[in-house]
């Protein structure tokens, strides 16, 4: 069998996206998963204020889509090599999703609130039903789901009561915020996992609101899955230095169109067309940010810092529950108990320093091992093979497809 050559720039470009998922994810290690969009619970200075409202622009909600995008670019690159192989893609891909999302609950229930490997888990079963489509056909659902996403944003939201007393939601989310400032920065391991799996801010008619958006979620977040397999089927991203002005056209079109896009809300906090400006500008800034980096890839392939990148991005599963793990421990009380305490800017600064430590932890790690221990674990979980390795299926003899002769 061919072996198809793994595809530096995108190995790259899932390394970097850490980097931001990393900065998002320190404001929900820092203040609690609700308590990050209420900061009026903790006492931020001005400068922490500035950097918060900054991350909401240019990091929040604009990395993981390129996470999700990687992942549908991913799917079908692993189709194309289970069918080079002879094998059918459908039931390794399903094994693939299953044991994700086991990976996924477990670290939900061990470390952390903010766990997106059981949701990637999920929408991966709702892939499949893209996975044969043209390119042509994913573009076109891709393009409708993400306007329609947009629109989502002229809904309009409940008008405040003018009664001076708060509301029960408002209570619920109020109290629950409150809780976790103390549960997150002085409990122990067990106080603080109890916390986590059984209070909730949500008063008693929010549980359905969830449900439902639950149930829309892999519509909502569909659109750049679709994008990434478009991508695939395209072969984009295979060749840097040969696409290098695709990548410079697309990301001086995305980059400052998603800009001013997402920039909407801070200026115009009022209407709802800045809430949909917001959601699609996000995905656009995803894009231009992932465009702009195959373009610096394509300028420097080869150079050091690009194979740390992709070093990160070989180990992104591992990566992905280190940093979890590392900030878990850093903030909450069964560790050094900063929850809340040491600054937006001191968290962004953390953030780099631990991501610095693993460009270079992953680039010797990896003169050592192939791959990382819990890409490792999935890859013979989905592969139901100790390698990890997908078997090629031998060729059938002639005599093994000729009908039998008779006697």
């Amino acid at each position: 069998m061919e072996q198809r050559k793994r595809a530096g720039l995108v190995d790259a470009a899932r390394g970097l996206c850490l980097l931001g998922i990393l900065l998002a994810n320190m404001l929900i290690f820092q203040y609690g998963i609700w308590g990050k969009d209420d900061m009026q619970f903790y006492s931020l200075s001005a400068f922490d204020s500035s950097v918060r409202t900054l991350l909401g622009i240019v990091v929040e909600h604009s990395f993981m889509p390129i996470f999700t995008f990687l992942f549908g670019y991913g799917m079908i690159k692993m189709k194309e090599s289970l069918e080079a192989a002879g094998r059918k893609p459908g039931w390794t891909l399903c094994r693939r999703f299953f044991f994700l999302i086991v990976i996924g609950l477990i670290h939900a229930e061990l470390l952390t609130e903010s766990d997106i490997l059981t949701f990637y888990g999920f929408v991966g079963f709702f892939l499949l039903m893209f996975m044969n489509r043209k390119p042509k056909t994913l573009l076109i659902w891709g393009t409708a789901l993400l306007l329609v996403v947009g629109l989502m944003g002229l809904v309009p939201e409940e008008t405040a009561s003018p009664s001076p007393h708060k509301s029960e939601k408002d209570i619920y989310q109020e109290n629950y915020i409150k809780e976790t400032i103390v549960v997150y920065g002085t409990g122990t391991y067990s106080e603080i996992k109890h916390h986590r799996l059984t209070a909730s801010p949500l008063s008693q008619e929010d549980p359905m609101f969830i449900f439902i958006l639950m149930f829309l979620a892999p519509f909502l977040t569909a659109p750049m899955f679709l994008f990434g397999m478009y991508s695939a089927k395209k072969d984009c991203f295979q060749k840097p230095q040969e696409e290098q002005r695709t990548y410079a056209r697309s990301a001086l079109i995305l980059l400052p169109a998603g800009f001013c896009l997402k920039v909407l809300p801070y200026l115009f906090p009022g209407p709802g067309w800045a809430a949909t400006g917001e959601m699609i500008g996000a995905n656009l800034l995803a894009l231009g940010y992932l465009f702009s980096f195959a373009w610096v890839y394509s300028k420097q392939m080869g150079s050091p810092w690009m194979k740390r990148f992709q070093a990160v991005g070989k180990l992104s599963l591992t990566n992905y529950l280190m940093q979890t793990l590392v900030c878990t421990t850093i903030f909450y009380g069964y560790g050094l108990g900063w929850f809340g305490k040491i600054g937006v800017a001191a968290g962004c600064g953390l953030a780099l320093a631990l991501y610095a430590l693993q460009l270079f932890a992953s680039e010797w790690y990896l003169r050592l091992f192939s791959s990382g221990p819990v890409e490792k674990l999935l890859r013979i979980c989905t592969y139901l093979s100790f390698q990890g390795k997908v078997r090629a299926r031998a060729p059938r003899s002639r005599t093994e497809t000729a009908p039998s002769q008779p006697l």
